[in-house]
Protein backbone atom coordinates (compact mmCIF):
# COMPACT_ATOMS: atom_id res chain seq x y z
CA UNK A 1 0.00 0.00 0.00
CA UNK A 2 1.29 3.49 -0.90
CA UNK A 3 -0.19 6.67 0.58
CA UNK A 4 0.13 9.88 -1.48
CA UNK A 5 -0.07 13.04 0.69
CA UNK A 6 -3.30 14.79 -0.34
CA UNK A 7 -3.99 12.08 -2.89
CA UNK A 8 -5.15 8.49 -3.16
CA UNK A 9 -4.11 5.31 -1.41
CA UNK A 10 -2.53 2.94 -3.94
CA UNK A 11 -3.36 -0.69 -3.21
CA UNK A 12 -2.30 -3.85 -5.03
CA UNK A 13 -5.43 -5.36 -6.55
CA UNK A 14 -7.81 -6.92 -6.84
CA UNK A 15 -9.64 -4.72 -4.32
CA UNK A 16 -13.05 -4.87 -2.68
CA UNK A 17 -14.40 -1.68 -1.01
CA UNK A 18 -17.47 -1.48 1.21
CA UNK A 19 -19.22 1.89 0.73
CA UNK A 20 -20.91 3.81 3.60
CA UNK A 21 -24.32 2.56 2.41
CA UNK A 22 -23.11 -1.06 2.79
CA UNK A 23 -22.74 -1.74 -0.94
CA UNK A 24 -19.56 -3.49 -2.08
CA UNK A 25 -17.64 -2.47 -5.22
CA UNK A 26 -14.68 -4.33 -6.69
CA UNK A 27 -11.78 -3.69 -9.04
CA UNK A 28 -9.74 -6.44 -10.66
CA UNK A 29 -6.90 -4.10 -11.68
CA UNK A 30 -3.35 -4.96 -10.55
CA UNK A 31 -2.99 -1.52 -8.85
CA UNK A 32 -5.96 0.47 -7.57
CA UNK A 33 -6.07 4.14 -6.52
CA UNK A 34 -8.63 4.52 -3.73
CA UNK A 35 -9.87 8.10 -3.25
CA UNK A 36 -9.27 9.62 0.19
CA UNK A 37 -10.34 13.22 -0.53
CA UNK A 38 -13.90 12.39 -1.74
CA UNK A 39 -13.53 14.77 -4.72
CA UNK A 40 -13.55 11.94 -7.25
CA UNK A 41 -16.45 11.65 -9.69
CA UNK A 42 -15.75 7.89 -9.72
CA UNK A 43 -15.65 7.46 -5.92
CA UNK A 44 -14.35 5.25 -4.31
CA UNK A 45 -11.82 5.09 -7.16
CA UNK A 46 -9.52 8.09 -7.63
CA UNK A 47 -9.90 10.11 -10.86
CA UNK A 48 -7.15 12.67 -9.90
CA UNK A 49 -9.72 15.35 -8.98
CA UNK A 50 -7.47 16.21 -6.01
CA UNK A 51 -5.01 17.72 -8.52
CA UNK A 52 -7.54 20.06 -10.15
CA UNK A 53 -8.89 21.76 -7.04
CA UNK A 54 -6.63 22.44 -4.07
CA UNK A 55 -8.04 22.20 -0.55
CA UNK A 56 -9.24 25.57 0.78
CA UNK A 57 -8.36 26.96 4.21
CA UNK A 58 -12.04 26.55 5.22
CA UNK A 59 -12.21 22.93 4.09
CA UNK A 60 -11.34 20.53 6.93
CA UNK A 61 -8.88 17.73 6.20
CA UNK A 62 -10.65 14.62 4.95
CA UNK A 63 -13.90 16.27 3.85
CA UNK A 64 -12.74 17.15 0.34
CA UNK A 65 -15.76 19.35 -0.10
CA UNK A 66 -17.25 16.65 -2.30
CA UNK A 67 -20.73 15.29 -2.19
CA UNK A 68 -21.79 12.02 -0.69
CA UNK A 69 -21.50 9.15 -3.15
CA UNK A 70 -23.88 6.79 -1.38
CA UNK A 71 -25.88 6.31 -4.58
CA UNK A 72 -22.73 5.70 -6.61
CA UNK A 73 -23.06 3.04 -9.27
CA UNK A 74 -20.30 0.85 -10.69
Amino acid sequence: MIVEPGGPVLVEGPVEVVLPNGRTVTSDRFMVAVCTCRRSHTYPWCDTSHRRRPRTEFEPEGTGGGTSREGWSE
